[in-house]
């Protein structure tokens, strides 16, 4: 993981280098309407505020967790045992980028939805909440974590998702292969660079024109950075949109260009 000086250094430099989030100057017609629609899109459901209010509670919850991270693990956090306050406090993605997940969701329709890396489902909850068609499968490594994310969904009665516990690599492929289709991936459980590229190619093994892959933290360190322009590099990708916490990744046929776009959000 780059230092937190680092870090906040390559975000201002992004701020001060990124098309205008309100779509000035971008020309792609579907870019324009991502920017317009989803970025500054104005959907809220009515479940979202329920969710915030259980994110305050997880993170004053003083409960400890065994934890043996199977991914590069947390830049703060390098304790086997870990409060669900301290994973919700540093590891949860937060409100602006749950809620934008879910407009991305409503958006485009998404039904099949799978997600790699549950953590305690703050951001699982707001995407299953978006429409009711909503299927979402979660993988989460960690049995601790897992069980904490299975009370939260049994506690807004979300029965539209499944959670499988295990180790990606050995979850992934059935996960894929009970899905009708994957309409979008949300990648947010191993930020090491050979990982994320084999998820990658995994998952677009079964993936049809219209999926939507979105990656976390794809500037959290040099690997993540690699691995993001490996794939945004792939040649079946024909869009990518870097948002800096997140990137979003189209395979769409009808773009005769590849079109690569940095946006301030």
């Amino acid at each position: 993981m780059y230092s937190p000086l680092k870090l906040a250094f390559k975000y201002l430099r992004y701020l001060t280098t990124a098309s205008n989030g309100r779509g000035h100057g971008i020309h792609s017609p579907f870019i324009y309407a991502f920017t317009k629609e989803v970025l500054n899109g104005k959907f809220h459901s009515s479940h979202w505020k329920q969710l915030e209010r259980l994110r305050t509670n997880l993170k004053k919850d003083q409960r400890v967790l065994q934890v043996n991270d199977l991914g590069a693990g947390s830049g703060k956090l390098h304790h086997h045992q870990r409060s669900v306050s301290s994973i919700a406090n540093t590891s949860l993605k937060s409100q602006k980028y749950a809620s934008l997940l879910g407009r991305i969701v409503q958006y485009y329709n998404c039904e099949y939805i799978l997600e790699l890396g549950t953590s305690l489902g703050i951001t699982s909850a707001y995407i299953a909440t978006t429409h009711p068609k909503v299927h979402l499968t979660t993988l989460e490594g960690v049995p601790d974590i897992a069980a904490v994310a299975h009370s939260l969904f049994d506690q807004l009665g979300l029965y539209n998702i499944e959670l499988v516990q295990g180790n990606f690599d050995q979850t992934l492929s059935g996960a894929i292969l009970k899905m009708p289709r994957v309409d979008l991936v949300y990648i947010d459980g191993n930020h090491r660079k050979i990982p994320t590229l084999q998820y990658f190619e995994s998952v677009l093994h079964y993936a049809n024109d219209e999926t939507i892959f979105v990656f976390d933290d794809i500037h959290w360190s040099s690997e993540m950075e690699d691995a993001w322009e490996a794939i945004r590099m792939h040649p079946k990708v024909t869009s990518s949109i870097d948002l800096f916490f997140l990137g979003l990744i189209f395979i769409r046929p009808a773009f005769k260009e590849p079109v690569h776009t940095t946006i301030r959000f």
